[in-house]
């Protein structure tokens, strides 16, 4: 890999322009906004169920108001990172926070599918444009510590989850409306604006640099353009009903006209690093959107709610995240990918199989796996490829929030609902009973082929038996979805493992780092 620099850079004119306090208050501020994307993503985690009943949603549905709460985000944070540069932070901030308003009132007003699937997608589209700002804001104002910082700021997003779920469960608990729940997402929504309110926002390293737009680009490549529009175009054309020739086509016609202005493959590892990237986040992200739902059985036979497997595992992320420093400097950031990828394996395995007590032991060693994979892959990007300045960053972070929207919480729905249809026709012919073709009375299609899905107003009124019977596949379905899963952190390893024999045959793991160019303006509004 070419090194631009390995030299300790020029100190930051961002420490310079921006004073202590506003550089505290920005920070935190960006904080703030993974906190309350963590507060809509937990609030949809604890009601869908109830949202499944009320409006008669299948679990593949219910997978794809999962998947819209990530693929939009990809395709705002892919458009902003395009011309954020040349719009500013600000206006990006001020579009999230619009985008997090409305959501907030159109879920409220939900009567079914469409409103709850589009509430969801302009939280998503509010979270792409703070994505857009948060990760290169931090990486510029910590040039030398990206990885450690952009940990700290990403447990901006476990913390959430406690506070979330823990206010949660409170509510549910005293059967609070869903509708006040979904209202307490404005909380850190409104903490966040006033905490960036005429606050100044550093230019980013790129630009500083003084890189070309077009040199930006070229880090980025054909091949990383082709892979993020192909997965945009595929969910925004699904819910337009383009079929798959016009999906490609408009795939084809974006990438190739990029290309003709790009004239650049991209670099080889950062096209690695989008791939892995998908995985990573279906392991992480996909798996959360899920966990509750997941662990429900299992922990109700403990007397408590599932939603307390994802604050128990939140509390350790934040922390560790918190702590990321010590942690950063004694491991490099691969070895760190490549231990965690190992430990989430384990950990999702474990999750599968225990029962009781065991699912907290389960629950620790999951987290423990998951705890430095985002901050530390956005890492990896910042310090090895700043001439993509934001949109390398950005594009990471867009493609793994698109392919776990795509592909990895739809397709966790899925096993569940493929499982489910498979082992209730396995149990009908060894128990010679009949309740698949009684109670899976409906076909439906997904991206990843047909299935059928419970009849619930038919299973309600069903004998008790055939519903402790049903009840006890549809666990063993969510565990499968589990096992299913942790084939993604195998595939990691294997990657990172790669990756860190190529460096130390180069003289081992060192950042980038481009020099300020003299005379560049370093903050902007």
């Amino acid at each position: 890999m070419d090194m631009i620099s390995t030299a300790p850079p020029q100190p930051s004119q961002v420490a310079a322009d921006l004073g202590g306090r506003d550089r505290r208050l920005l920070f935190w501020g960006c904080f703030t906004v993974l906190v309350a994307s963590a507060f809509g993503f937990v609030f949809r985690s604890f009601l869908m169920d109830g949202w499944g009943m009320q409006f008669g949603l299948s679990k593949t549905q219910q997978g794809e108001i999962f998947g819209v709460s990530f693929w939009p985000f990809g395709i705002s944070i892919v458009l902003f990172s395009l011309v954020i540069d040349k719009v500013g932070y600000k206006s990006a901030m001020l579009f999230a926070f619009a985008c997090h308003c409305a959501s907030v009132v159109l879920t409220i007003m939900a009567t079914g599918y469409w409103m709850l699937y589009f509430g969801t997608l302009l939280f998503a589209l509010g979270n792409g444009a703070a994505e857009a700002v948060v990760n290169p804001v931090v990486a510029t104002m910590y040039p030398r510590e990206k990885t450690k910082w952009l940990n700290i700021l990403h447990a901006g997003w476990p913390a959430g989850m406690v506070l979330a779920g823990l206010l949660g469960i409170a509510l549910i608990h005293f059967h609070v409306r869903w509708e006040i729940m979904i209202g307490c997402i404005l909380l850190p929504v409104v903490a966040y604006g006033w905490m960036i309110a005429g606050k100044k926002f550093p230019v980013s390293e790129r630009v500083q640099a003084g890189v070309s737009y077009l040199d930006m680009v070229k880090e980025v490549g054909i091949l990383g353009i082709l892979l993020i529009v192909s997965l945009c175009v595929f969910q925004a054309g699904s819910l337009l009903n383009w079929s798959l020739t016009g999906k490609i086509a408009v795939t084809a016609g974006i990438t190739i006209a990029a290309g003709f202005v790009v004239r650049s493959w991209g670099r080889p590892m950062f096209i690695l690093l989008l791939l892995v990237m998908v995985l990573l986040a279906t392991t992480e992200l996909g798996t959360d959107s899920w966990i509750t739902d997941l662990m429900t059985p299992e922990m109700a036979k403990m007397g408590l709610q599932g939603g307390w497997v994802l604050i128990y595992t939140s509390v350790i992320m934040a922390v560790l995240r918190f702590y990321a420093g010590p942690i950063c400097h004694r491991f490099s950031p691969l070895s760190l990918l490549a231990v965690s990828a190992a430990i989430a394996f384990a950990g999702l395995n474990f999750l599968s199989w225990s029962s009781g007590i065991m699912i907290l032991v389960a629950a620790t060693v999951y987290a423990l796996g998951k705890t430095f994979l985002w901050g530390t892959m956005l890492g990896v990007v910042a310090e090895q490829f700043p001439k993509g300045g934001v949109l390398a960053l950005n594009f990471t972070g867009a493609v793994g929030q698109v392919g776990v929207g795509v592909i990895g919480a739809v397709i966790l729905g899925f096993v569940q609902d493929k499982q489910l249809d498979h082992n209730l026709v396995r149990y009908d012919a060894e128990n010679q009973t009949a309740l698949h073709a009684t109670y899976l009375t409906q076909e439906r299609k997904s991206l990843f082929g047909e299935y059928r899905v419970l009849d619930n107003a038919r299973l309600e009124t069903a004998p008790v038996e055939a519903q402790e019977t049903i009840q006890g596949v549809r666990e063993g379905a969510k565990k499968d979805a589990l096992r299913t899963v942790s084939v993604f952190p195998v595939i990691m390893l294997i990657c990172y493992v790669g990756m860190i024999l190529w460096f130390r045959g180069r003289g081992g793991y060192k950042p980038v780092l481009l020099p300020p160019a003299e005379g560049n303006q370093s903050t902007n509004t």
